[in-house]
């Protein structure tokens, strides 16, 4: 692996920047995994991959879809537990103005 390309204080920034409390060896652990995972993908760049197609999805096929139909919803049955209702709905706090 080449140079540490990051270092303490980086990993200490990110914390910061995420709200998280580290440890001096957790910061130790992030740091060195980071690093493996940065030199990793160094790594696959010094793969060619110039003869190789661009891809949308890893499939030969696209997900199988299926056509739209109208069902029976799950009736009065689904509201007997609820806390609140009106008529046949859930009756739920409002949360936008």
């Amino acid at each position: 692996m080449s140079e540490k390309k990051i270092d303490t204080r980086t990993v200490r920034h990110v914390a910061t920047l995420a709200r998280l409390e580290m440890s001096d060896q957790e910061t130790a652990l992030y740091e060195e995994q980071l690093n493996a995972i940065l030199g990793y993908v160094e790594k696959l760049q010094e793969l060619d991959t110039s003869d190789i197609q661009p891809l949308a999805h890893i499939a030969a096929s696209a997900t199988p879809m299926r056509e739209d139909v109208p069902a029976a919803g799950l009736g009065e049955k689904c509201l007997t537990n609820a806390p609140d209702r009106e008529e046949r709905f859930f009756k739920v706090p409002q949360v936008i103005e």
